[in-house]
């Protein structure tokens, strides 16, 4: 990742950490919001009201699966860009978004939007289940310890602190990552098939290099070993810890300022 990162200053200045930046964010405002209104209606129609204090307990592990895979389509698009854009390195193969946008269009048609998106919905399913089942039981363990370490164990001790909350994210970012982090490989390297960049920014995929979800696994294994799946797990992580944390802060903040 040091590598990488030096390599990237020398090249395209302090501006290239930030390539693909607005498809990333046009990607992640419907993403997130699609996640958490599905999750709330979810729980709306299991219950049967709409009222949160009357929602019943449906599994966080089904909840995150079911949001994640509804906010996965409705935003595929700028994903896929986003990708394409941060990995065609130098000379640029895209100068921008449309470019990329039209290019696709035109040369894979409207199907070429959603390449890799079986194995995204594959990854997700797992991935949004850890994510919000991890971060429901560490905030149940937090509350549970703050409980028991309270000098007045009648008070509610239901609320937890910003930094508490940014902690159970952080936890869960880590454990959904680590855990689901083969398939993102996975998902990338079907979302880069045919992208002409330079060799020195990794090995090029060929046009429909493989057939399924299956043929790829056994193609990286067979090429690169199993640490060929797990390759760039280190700033992913990094990058995923710290905005599940974000994510879930905000979220509490956005719950309690609608609930008042």
């Amino acid at each position: 990742m040091l590598q990488a990162t030096k390599d990237i200053f020398r090249e395209e200045g302090f501006l290239g950490f930030w390539r693909g930046n607005v498809p990333a964010l046009l990607m992640v405002m419907p993403y997130t919001a699609i996640q958490f209104a599905v999750m709330q209606k979810l729980k709306a129609i299991v219950s049967g009201s709409s009222n949160t204090e009357n929602h019943l307990r449906i599994s966080p592990y089904i909840s995150g699966s079911v949001s994640g895979c509804a906010a996965t389509i409705g935003s595929y698009p700028f994903d896929l860009l986003r990708t394409i854009l941060a990995s065609q390195g130098e000379p640029k193969v895209y100068p921008n978004m449309r470019a990329a946008l039209f290019n696709i269009l035109e040369t894979r048609g409207l199907r070429g939007l959603y390449a890799g998106l079986a194995p995204t919905l594959v990854e997700i399913v797992p991935y949004a289940g850890l994510q919000f089942g991890t971060y429901d039981t560490f905030r149940h363990w937090t509350m549970a310890w703050n409980q028991n370490r309270s000098r007045y164990p009648g008070l509610d001790n239901g609320v937890l602190t910003d930094v508490e909350v940014s902690l159970c994210g952080l936890a869960a970012g880590i454990c959904a990552k680590a855990v689901c982090h083969p398939l993102d490989v996975v998902k990338k390297r079907f979302q880069v098939q045919g992208l002409q960049r330079d060799r020195r920014y990794g090995a090029r995929v060929g046009p429909r290099a493989y057939q399924n979800i299956h043929d790829a696994i056994v193609q990286i294994l067979r090429s690169e070993g199993s640490a060929g799946l797990y390759k760039g797990i280190v700033p992913s992580v990094v990058k995923a810890a710290p905005a599940t944390a974000v994510t879930f802060v905000a979220f509490e903040y956005a719950s309690k300022w609608l609930r008042s």
